[in-house]
């Protein structure tokens, strides 16, 4: 990315000016696959932005399949072939049903990826993880709602499954997925969804701790209770929803 690139007249538009910019970039070969993208900091010094919106172009990239960002390394272009085939679009987001309907859905297929990932980490994975759960609890901190630590916790997981389909799902699915909007209804006040967001952290922090011991039935436990308890957090604003 370089500033030249971008009008900066419309502030509610910074972050999509962002993605286009790179993926121009990426389309017209300046960028290539393996470039390492420039650090939060320099973004944010070059276009005059907030780390807010930093992180929300990075976001909309990750969900697209052009980035991967890994904790502590970068961000960098992924390679055309790594581009996933499997969308799910954010019409296909727009009820709390069908959040709840993808919840299901990833229940299946990671508590499987615990259990590879049990088996197959890492001490690189591991470092990876533990990055993601430092970042969480620094988001925590500074009253953020932890959307990229939390989806790039889950993106190390498919990572250490050392199995690529697991990560092109991830990618695919792309921090947009994270639910983390749809709790504004049973969360009316900070101190709710701080605690929400404190329970989320210490479900990552148990399905670390099984991956890291290597005990492919915990992790396979502590990521099943993980996505129950969030559609079940869910299910209280949505009476309605499929039991």
């Amino acid at each position: 990315m370089d500033a030249t690139t971008l009008s900066l007249k419309k502030p509610g538009g910074l972050a999509v000016q962002l993605v286009h910019a790179t993926t121009e970039k990426i389309r017209s070969g300046r960028l290539k696959a393996g470039d390492k993208l420039p650090t939060e900091a320099a973004i944010m010094k070059d276009f005059g932005v907030s780390r807010t919106v930093v992180r929300e172009a990075i976001s909309r990239l990750q969900a697209s399949g052009w980035v991967d960002t890994r904790h502590g390394i970068g961000t960098f272009i992924l390679p055309k072939s790594e581009h996933p085939s499997f969308r799910i679009s954010p019409e296909q987001m727009g009820t709390l049903r069908e959040v709840i309907a993808l919840l299901e859905f990833r229940i299946s297929v990671e508590t499987e990826a615990a259990a590879l990932a049990a088996v197959r980490r890492t001490p690189e994975d591991l470092s990876e993880l533990k990055l993601s759960l430092q970042s969480f609890n620094s988001a925590l901190e500074e009253g953020c709602d932890a959307v990229m630590a939390d989806h790039q916790f889950h993106q190390g997981i498919a990572r250490a499954t050392q199995n690529h389909h697991f990560v092109d799902l991830m990618h695919s699915l792309g921090a947009d997925v994270i639910p983390r909007a749809r709790i504004s209804g049973i969360l009316t006040t900070v101190p709710e969804r701080q605690n929400y967001l404190r329970r989320v952290n210490q479900e990552h922090e148990s399905i670390y701790n099984a991956i890291a011991e290597q005990d492919v039935e915990a992790a396979r436990a502590a990521m099943r209770t993980h996505y129950a308890n969030s559609r079940d957090r869910l299910r209280k604003s949505d009476p309605d929803s499929p039991g």
